[in-house]
């Protein structure tokens, strides 16, 4: 059976997505540095050890799935670091560059030959990303993280169309996570929900796009 592969989902939104995804049917691979006991008990298979900013991690993320047949990648592993003009930091930008946008990048690519024609990658991005919808300022390396993000989205659409594979980009919503201290709008279990009608709707068609859990259109 081919497979759905969630990366950072040993808690949060991605715990949320491999529970919900393994309870309709799907054979679930959890991708993770550390497994936790919720995830566990979900019974899924559990890839971890992986670091998806260590050198070189996309060798090994390509050997542990060299067996299998991809349906569905979502990237969703990411790191917020809250700075301003003030107290920002080069190395926490560059840490948010390498979880939120390089890492993505080079998973896909060390997972491509895994996909076939009518695989589907998501990508958990935020609106935060958005150049277009920033009306608060701050939070410099998340935001321009999510940009590139959002950048590599469409690049990833438009190369891999010819395989037959769509790429979809998305906002889980302000989520109650503990990236987010606990606070948001609303639960994991509701923004995956919304995450996975997104990815079900997607098709060829629509591939490129940049979404709301909801189903909103965003500006890039």
């Amino acid at each position: 059976m081919a497979i759905a592969v969630v990366t950072g989902a040993n808690r949060g939104i991605g715990l949320e997505l491999a529970r919900q995804l393994g309870a309709r049917g799907q054979s679930v691979v959890a991708v993770c540095r550390q497994s936790s006991p919720a995830l566990d008990a979900l019974g899924v298979r559990v890839e971890a050890g992986i670091d998806l900013t260590a050198d070189g991690f996309e060798v090994e993320l390509g050997r542990r799935f060299a067996g299998d047949e991809i349906a569905l990648l979502i990237h969703n592993a990411g790191v917020l670091i809250a700075d301003s003009l003030g107290d920002l930091r080069r190395e926490d930008v560059l840490r948010q560059f390498e979880l939120n946008a390089v890492a993505p990048l080079l998973a896909t690519r060390a997972l491509v030959p895994r996909l076939r024609a009518g695989s589907k990658i998501a990508l958990v991005t935020s609106r935060m990303g958005s150049i277009a919808d920033n009306d608060s300022g701050g939070y410099y390396g998340y935001r321009m993280s999510k940009a590139a993000l959002n950048a590599a989205g469409m690049s990833l659409a438009r190369d891999l169309a010819p395989k037959e594979i769509a790429v979809v980009t998305l906002h889980p919503g302000f989520v109650r996570t503990e990236m987010t201290g606990g606070q948001g709008l609303i639960d994991p279990a509701e923004s995956a929900r919304g995450l996975i009608a997104r990815i079900d709707a997607l098709t060829l068609a629509t591939t490129g796009r940049f979404l709301h859990q909801n189903g909103d259109p965003l500006p890039w």
